[in-house]
């Protein structure tokens, strides 16, 4: 397809960031999108670009996003703009789906693949609670599960050795010795979790310099989405694959990252100039998606943080509804005034919660109140709480008080004045 032929059909609606992002294809590249100024669009219509005008085989181009959802996503929209034959060759992974291939070629070379991928997360939660037991004398509620699972994923996609794992501030106790023996239990039984996955895929690629070449021959370009998500590990990958002279285009903004719980590091986007020579950066500015009155104020609230390049943002919507700051202090003033608003509703409206837990007297309060709602799992929420859970347990186990588990679990949850030997042997 001829130049001419493919601005006309497909490039006339871009505005000018939006275009130049999608034409310049070569060198390392790190498009700096803000919120809703259309990087999806973007990214599959470069695509199509470098494969209908370009002439670049599809089978060197490799597409990393963040999730599965986000990789169906764009390989459905790129189909539907440039058919099911173009998309076909073309490989949407995520950055775990890339680790799992080269681990998948590194064991077919090797006659084995060295590790099994552990996909039950009920035996992985049944072995940490055991460890925890083991470990601290007494049984974890179903919170500190999710706080060691958390841990493990910062652990290993920040990729901290363990003098830095026992400076980790964490309120599970003897945190650092829990994550050994987790590590060593799955070593004994030649197994691997998803973040480990990424951190054998790094291994691989840095001592196995042919299968790394084989890499970057087949992926001769490179586009990353959401990158201010993607975590140490993971860029350490992408970083390898690129190479010196590979072509690198990577999409994101270290404003909109929030996931630095779970390992993000946007860091990498910061430091981009300086770990690839001749790197380029380029803005997207423009915001599609939110009225004049949100997108300046967001804008003067986001140009407050540190670390971060220098970008704006421009609404290409008018103006809107004005938007009102409102100070509530108390928490428990803050759910009063959300449901007088509530009341007030007559279209659906968001709330948007820290955690969990903030959600709870929320959700009674509509109840009390008959309001109606809708929050995902809900149930889970709940009788997950911890303080619920306790009282579940004595209510099933005044039903049965020869379940040996029931009991075990109170003995460790409320101490009770037997020796651990005592009510093993009772139970």
């Amino acid at each position: 397809m001829e130049l001419e032929q493919f601005e006309s059909q497909y490039l006339q609606k871009l505005n000018p960031q939006q275009r130049e992002a999608v034409l310049t294809l070569d060198g390392k590249i790190l498009l700096l999108a803000t919120p809703g100024s259309g990087k999806t669009t973007v990214l599959v219509t470069r695509l199509g670009y470098m494969i209908c005008c370009r002439g670049i085989d599809p089978r060197s181009i490799l597409t990393v996003t963040y999730t599965r959802a986000a990789t169906q996503d764009m390989k459905r929209r790129f189909a539907q703009l440039f058919g099911e034959e173009a998309a076909a060759p073309v490989e949407f992974r995520t950055i775990n789906g890339l680790s799992a291939k080269i681990i998948a070629h590194a064991g077919s070379v090797h006659g084995r693949s060295p590790y099994t991928l552990w996909t039950d997360e009920g035996e992985i939660n049944s072995l940490l609670r055991r460890l925890y037991q083991e470990v601290n004398d007494e049984y974890p509620e179903d919170g500190t599960i999710k706080e060691i699972r958390t841990a493990i994923t910062y652990f290993k996609n920040m990729m901290l050795s363990d003098e830095e794992i026992g400076r980790y501030e964490s309120r599970v106790e003897r945190l650092p010795e829990i994550f050994r023996r987790y590590q060593q239990t799955l070593r004994d039984r030649r197994l691997m979790d998803y973040d480990d996955q990424m951190g054998y895929a790094l291994t691989i690629l840095r001592r196995s310099p042919s299968l790394l070449e084989h890499y970057r021959a087949q992926f001769r370009y490179l586009c990353v989405d959401e990158a201010q998500d993607t975590s140490r590990v993971q860029h350490e990958i992408i970083k390898l694959l690129a190479g010196e002279d590979g072509n690198l285009f990577m999409v994101g903004d270290e404003d909109q990252s929030i996931y630095g719980f779970r390992a993000a590091y946007p860091e990498a986007l910061l430091r981009f100039e300086q770990d690839h020579s001749g790197a380029r950066v380029l803005l997207m500015e423009e915001n599609y998606r939110s009225s004049q009155e949100i997108t300046q104020l967001a804008d003067r609230f986001i140009a407050r943080n540190a670390s971060r390049h220098e970008k704006s943002m421009r609404a290409v919507r008018g103006s809107g509804a004005p938007v009102h700051l409102i100070s509530v202090r108390e928490r428990e003033t803050q759910y009063v005034f959300l449901i007088e608003m509530a009341k007030q509703c007559k279209t659906e409206t968001a709330i948007l919660f820290r955690n969990n837990d903030s959600a709870l007297p929320l959700i009674d309060a509509f109840e009390r109140s008959g309001i109606p709602y809708n929050c995902r799992s809900f149930e889970d929420t709940f009788f997950s709480h911890r303080i619920v859970a306790d009282m579940q347990n004595i209510l099933r186990f005044a039903a049965a008080p020869k379940d040996e588990a029931l009991f075990m679990q109170l003995y460790y949850k409320f101490g009770a004045p037997l020796s651990k030997a005592s009510a093993q042997a009772g139970a």
